[in-house]
């Protein structure tokens, strides 16, 4: 339901949107949400042998080949997941496979020659030539992956702070803890999408959550800037019509925002599919997942929880005191 707003001279070109009767329906759709995406952990995570260990092999071959049959039957001779992946010398004289899984024992002879005889017997023609063969470990990979939980631990309490001590007027703390939870709620989310998508859990991914974490966050201050400034405006009016002057107003330039980059990542989704690089792929649909449910959160969720929040505390009403300046 929406009523156009009626106040003279301050949002009178808006169509004031009740976000905050819509917030049982919200809180739901977000519990599910976050439930399915908790619960896709059990469907398997590909973690990205960067962050695993394991080993790489790569080959020259001629001919055509089946990335698809070669894992399968070198998973069944391994015993854990394999990836094959194509491609070209930097010359492009010669065809290249890159053959990689995880493996606790290392890279022995006698693993690369059993790898190497199974290929060969798929393809005897294929003139199959060993270019490099290496171990990954998985330190290095775990360095990176704490590395940027620490960072986002941090910049999760930045977060706080700044905007408690930014918007103290309209509560401070809890509007603070409030945005930083509607951040967790969209990362949460994006994490199921990767998952569910069959993408490993890799530097891709990384880079995803880190910067959602500034991006996610900003249509939140926006909503928060407005909330501050219409509350001089609304005083004595209750919080909820407050809350959903602010949304309203801050609607439309969060739509096209979010549709403009959304639509961004789509373009190059599309033009990666078409071109078979996984590696954009594993970026940009995450990507898209996360803006949408970061717009979601912060013009919904975030203010939503927000208003409850300080009803809990007994601030139902806009209570404007203009500070006295100093002499």
């Amino acid at each position: 339901m929406s009523t156009n707003a009626q106040m003279k001279g301050f949002g009178a070109d808006v169509k004031v949107r009740d976000i905050c009767s819509k917030t049982k329906i919200f809180f739901i759709l977000v519990i599910s949400l976050v439930v399915i995406s908790i619960a896709s952990t059990f469907t398997g995570v590909d973690i990205a042998l960067e962050f695993k260990g394991g080993t790489i092999i790569t080959y020259g071959y001629e001919g055509d080949v089946s990335e698809t049959d070669i894992e399968s039957e070198l998973t069944e001779l391994i015993g854990s997941g394999v990836r094959v992946q194509t491609g070209e010398s930097l010359s492009g004289d010669t065809k290249t496979m890159t053959v990689s899984f995880t493996s606790n024992e290392g890279l022995t002879i006698e693993r690369q020659a059993q790898v190497t005889d199974t290929i060969q017997g798929l393809y005897p023609e294929g003139n199959l030539e060993v270019l490099d063969a290496n171990d990954v470990d998985a330190r290095s990979g775990g360095e990176f992956f704490t590395k940027c939980i620490v960072a986002a631990v941090f910049a999760a309490i930045v977060l706080i702070l700044y905007i408690a001590f930014r918007f103290r007027v309209i509560s401070g703390w809890s509007s603070g803890v409030c945005a930083v939870l509607g951040l967790l709620i969209t990362l949460i989310i994006t994490y199921g999408a990767v998952v569910l998508c069959g993408f490993e859990i890799d530097s891709n991914f990384m880079a995803v959550i880190l910067t959602l974490l500034g991006y996610a966050v900003n249509d939140t201050i926006v909503v928060y800037d407005r909330i501050r400034e219409n509350q001089v405006y609304m005083n004595g009016q209750t919080i909820e019509e407050l809350v959903n002057m602010s949304c309203s107003q801050s609607l439309r330039r969060s739509l096209r925002t979010s549709i403009t980059t959304v639509a961004t990542m789509i373009i190059v989704s599309i033009v990666a599919g078409i071109m078979g690089l996984t590696s954009i792929l594993s970026f940009s649909i995450p990507m898209s997942v996360g803006i949408v449910a970061g717009t979601f959160n912060s013009l919904c969720f975030v203010p939503t929880l927000w208003v409850l929040w300080q009803k809990k505390r007994g601030h139902g009403v806009v209570r404007y005191v203009k500070k006295k300046k100093s002499a």
